[in-house]
């Protein structure tokens, strides 16, 4: 009964994917083709403001959910006509029951991630890359949403862009290196690679794995997310919608939710 309730909104969730891509091709203009293909490079030179909500289900022994929502600006900087620093902050709001337990719940800040990529101004054969550092920073406002630890390590990417294809990946790797004895260290690398075709009208479908590897621990963490996307206006408002399923691959042992499903809204600040 179990597997066919997963099955059936695993169905409903691939039918909203198709749909949706469908539906908002014809809706969005002929201009959003370059900013959707600006959207599927994480290094472009475009201001934005990510709000991606990631919701999980069935988690662990007491059934529970999960809900993430990392709001994560991008700002580039204009260091001189053939380098940029483009930076990145993640802050997830998180909102969590019978994780820790029956009847138990969690809310609050989690920690934020904070990456700087130096990166070339122009891309060359449409191929571009970025490298800088990663900061784990500990802003959590729950013991059980945090590690109570300071971290840094590098993190680079790297895409290429032909046609409306994007394929890339990026990586980084985190250490702790300050923060409360009391809590173990942090020794983990979040690998990302990611693919994405864009249509003229704007409308795109993608998809990326994200895997993280807790050397401490020797466990693995990955979802694999499909999306749907689209960018139109709102009045002056440039913005991407974007949602689809957000499969789970691998997970620590009794922590690996049965179902999930992603929704992102972009505010997009054109230059």
């Amino acid at each position: 009964m179990k597997s066919l309730k997963i099955r059936s909104v695993y169905q409903s969730l691939l039918f909203l994917f198709v749909g949706l891509t469908a539906c908002l091709q014809s809706m969005a203009q002929q201009s959003a083709e370059e900013l959707a293909k600006k959207l599927s490079n994480p290094i472009a030179s475009l201001i934005s403001v990510p709000l991606q909500n990631n919701t999980d289900y069935g988690i662990g022994q007491y059934n529970g959910t999960r809900n993430t929502l990392n709001v994560q600006p991008v700002i580039p900087i204009s260091l001189s006509p053939k380098l940029n620093l483009i930076t990145r902050i993640i802050l997830p709001i998180t909102t969590q029951y019978n994780i820790t337990g029956a009847g138990t719940k969690q809310s609050g800040l989690s920690d934020a991630v904070v990456s700087a990529w130096l990166s070339p101004t122009n891309s060359k054969n449409g191929f571009t890359w970025g490298a800088g550092p990663v900061l784990l920073v500990p802003v959590a406002t729950n013991d059980f949403l945090g590690t109570k630890k300071f971290g840094v390590g590098p993190t680079a990417i790297g895409l290429k862009q032909s046609g409306g294809w994007t394929v890339g990946g990026l990586i980084n790797q985190i250490w702790s290196v300050a923060g409360s004895s009391d809590r173990p260290d942090v020794n983990q690398m979040f690998l990302q690679p990611f693919v994405s075709y864009n249509f003229k009208s704007g409308a795109g479908i993608g998809g990326n794995t994200e895997m993280t590897f807790n050397w401490k621990a020797n466990t693995t963490t990955a979802f694999l997310n499909l999306t749907a996307t689209a960018v139109t206006k709102f009045g002056s408002q440039t913005m991407q919608f974007a949602v689809g399923p957000r499969i789970p691959i691998a997970a620590p042992s009794g922590a690996k939710p049965d179902f999930g499903w992603r929704a992102v809204l972009v505010f997009l600040f054109p230059k």
